[in-house]
């Protein structure tokens, strides 16, 4: 089919057969000719020609980008032959050429086009902004990573981000829609953030060379970027759809992003700080622009704001609040409302300890809790779970998130949420339910209450909701992203204080947990070690070799090599449970030999310049207290004492700005020196005792250093470290008189 061979009236029929068709769109997508004549149609724009045969060939091409923008909201397939024809690639090029007496409707409509392609793209490859939603099959995934990658290189962005610009908001408005779900990583967001019209472009980098000085008033960082500053610029229109996807865009891009955050967050002498703004929309009549306010407030005040910051203000934490929980309390609101709501919630306070108390204390719980009883039947009965619309099942997932959010820090609410508010069943029932992010969200209210022993003695036993967690863990077929909220309940019922320990043990734990080492996804490896190290502290002989056994100890020393820091932060408290007394120190060299002294000292070389520093540090660290647990065993203390790597890297380890490292690099050599008179001469030759002095300060006093403070005096962890090591230079130094 050729692009004359497409006329208006067949793709009007083509566009109004697809409009809530499944199967119409499916079809279509299967016909490869026909993508073609309108991929065709969409670039392949008139230059010349007479005013009435480009109009006619206008209205042709926006039909034709009607149909493409219908298709891209259909099935996998529909995207994959999209794709396939580089869909997006034509639409880009038609921009590209745009001419300044381009008619405003073919504009908006090649725009609105883009924004359900790009949307589309963004989808298949996740992650999801609102709820977790099914993977897209793998060969659409990549093609839509490999295609969202190409849309935001500076050369693309110079297309469409002008479009910003247009004086039509019909033009407009679909830019900033697709800024506002597409942008899914950082290095896009970053991209956003930073890019500039190749006019400005030029000028900074004049700047940069020193041809021409910059203004200050006119940095591109400022507010936030050129991006963000016309952003803020139509959020002052009134148009409530504009508003809607301005506020989206915005909290894409300040989302975890401090320098944009700042620049919102800043007033000027001649405007109000964005903000402001964006609050006072928190108050708007219009439903989703009052929740586009939220979700973009949120973003700028955790991006933006610390502790220290909330302490002062507070106020745009409470207008949030108030907004979000009267769309969550009121049952008018339709549920896709009230999910948005309950989201922004759950993104507000996550992980923020002071948050969450203020959330509990503004009635969030409550009001939370009586929705999902609303929503939830739990007489377990198949039927209502074959019938619930989407829209339904989400909005659990959005409630459960919240909730489980809330009650991450505090015994008092987690007790609350299985005594006060009864929410234990509503939660058992739907780790069965058909919507995979219902499972994934009361996965995650299982793991926060499960982290009170109370409850975890008491509730998580009684009701069963522990072993159906388990049971959802064990699943072979599972979502990957719901095993791993599984995983995370696990590693709370495995603890040392959990009557399900040994249950778990005897019931399969084991080889499943064998098998998510091999799995290839790394959330999953590291939380099945995580598993393993709370099984094994404090753990039996018998359950340690059990345990290993499975795992095989040559496996268990690959993990101590792991590339991934994080994984090998967690070996090295495996490592640690499993040598805490003397008879199974002897097991892990039975094991390992003495290449575990090997793995240790390469565990404490934490590297400085890494980018991953923290974690290695944690690495490091963990490692020392390691090498303290076997320094306790009197038949270990030669092996490392002849380990020449692993007494340089202990003393490393006490020259490290973190006391954190200091205090078990100093434990370690004060049990070696109290414990071991070899230990003296070796480590007076390495250098240590120099080492002491400084840290201990010390003069010479012949007075016993345990005694400069007075008993039961508690010190701080620096004051700690700096007796120790006084303490070690002490025996160090006057060790032969101590001996007897």
């Amino acid at each position: 089919m050729t692009v004359h061979a497409v006329n208006l009236t067949l793709l009007k029929r083509a566009k109004n057969s697809v409009i809530g068709n499944p199967t119409a769109k499916l079809a279509l997508a299967h016909d490869d000719t026909f993508i073609a004549a309108l991929l065709d149609c969409v670039g392949n724009p008139l230059f010349t020609g007479d005013p009435q045969a480009l109009a006619a060939h206008d209205e042709v091409r926006i039909e034709a980008a009607h149909v493409i923008a219908s298709l891209s909201y259909g099935s996998s397939d529909a995207l994959r032959t999209l794709l396939r024809f580089n869909a997006h690639q034509a639409f880009l090029y038609a921009i590209s050429v745009f001419q300044p007496t381009e008619p405003p409707r073919l504009k908006a409509a090649f725009a609105r086009a883009l924004r359900a392609l790009v949307v589309a793209i963004a989808d298949a490859v996740g992650p999801s902004q609102w709820g977790l939603r099914n993977d897209a099959p793998v060969d659409v995934r990549n093609e839509a990573r490999m295609a969202l990658d190409y849309l935001f290189q500076v050369d693309i962005l110079d297309v469409y981000l002008p479009l910003l610009t247009e004086p039509s908001l019909q033009t407009s408005t679909p830019i900033a829609q697709l800024l506002g779900s597409a942008v899914r990583n950082e290095e896009h967001q970053a991209a956003i953030a930073d890019w500039l019209p190749p006019a400005e472009r030029l000028k900074e980098v004049k700047g940069k060379r020193g041809w021409e000085k910059l203004d200050v008033t006119k940095s591109p960082s400022r507010q936030g970027g050129w991006v963000t500053r016309q952003l803020a610029a139509l959020l002052q229109r009134k148009d409530s759809k504009v508003q809607e996807a301005v506020l989206g865009a915005i909290a894409c891009l300040a989302r975890d992003n401090p320098t944009v955050a700042a620049g919102l967050a800043k007033a000027s002498p001649d405007r109000e700080a964005t903000l402001t703004l964006v609050l006072s929309f928190c108050r708007s009549r219009a439903t989703e622009v009052r929740l586009s306010a939220c979700h973009c407030a949120t973003q700028i005040i955790r991006a933006g704001f610390g502790n220290y910051a909330l302490a002062v203000d507070d106020s745009p934490v409470l207008t949030v609040m108030y907004a979000v929980n009267h769309c969550i309390e009121s049952e008018s609101e339709s549920p896709h409302t009230r999910t948005k709501a309950c989201f922004t919630l759950y993104r507000l306070v996550r992980d923020k300890k002071e948050l969450c108390d203020i959330a509990e204390q503004r009635g969030a719980l409550d009001k939370l809790a009586k929705l999902i009883k609303n929503i939830t039947p739990t007489d377990q009965s198949p039927e209502w779970q074959e019938d619930e619309l989407e829209s339904v099942s989400c909005l659990r997932e959005a409630a459960f998130m919240a909730i489980a959010a809330i009650s991450l820090f505090h015994d008092k609410i987690r007790c609350q949420v299985t005594d006060g508010l009864g929410l234990i069943p509503a939660i058992q029932v739907s780790l069965s339910h058909p919507h995979l992010g219902v499972r994934y969200a009361a996965c995650q209210c299982v793991r926060s209450i499960s982290r009170s022993v109370a409850v975890l003695r008491t509730n998580i036993v009684d009701s069963g909701v522990g072993m159906a967690a388990y049971r959802l863990f064990q699943k072979q077929d599972e979502d990957r992203q719901v095993t791993f909220a599984a995983s995370s309940v696990v590693c709370n019922l495995v603890n040392e204080c959990s009557p399900l320990r040994n249950v778990l043990i005897d019931q399969g734990l084991l080889p499943r947990l064998v098998q998510l080492f091999h799995s290839g996804d790394s959330n999953l490896r590291l939380n099945a070690l995580w598993a393993v190290k709370n099984l094994l502290y404090h753990a039996s002989s018998d359950v340690k070799r059990r345990v290993m056994d499975a795992i095989g100890w040559h496996n268990f020393a690959i993990l101590l090599m792991d590339p991934d820091p994080t994984i090998q932060e967690q070996a090295f408290h495996v490592t640690r449970h499993i040598a805490d007394n003397t008879d199974d120190v002897e097991l892990l060299f039975h094991e390992l030999g003495c290449d575990v002294l090997g793995l240790v000292a390469m565990g404490m070389q934490s590297e400085n310049d890494d980018v991953l520093h923290q974690v290695r540090e944690e690495s490091s660290t963990i490692a020392i207290c390691v090498l303290a647990n076997i320094a306790n065993s009197p038949t270990r203390q030669d092996s490392i004492l002849a380990n020449m790597r692993l007494l340089d890297s202990l003393k490393q380890c006490l020259t490290d700005s973190k006391v954190e490292v200091r205090r078990p690099a100093v434990g370690c050599i004060l049990e070696l020196v109290k414990a071991n008179p070899r230990s003296h001469k070796v480590l007076h030759d390495v250098g240590i005792d120099s080492t002491l002095r400084h840290i201990g300060d010390y003069a010479g006093s012949a007075m016993s250093p345990i005694v400069r403070y007075p008993a039961g005096l508690n010190l701080s962890m620096e004051d700690e470290v700096r007796e120790k090591a006084r303490e070690a230079l002490h025996w160090l130094e006057h060790g032969a008189e101590m001996y007897i």
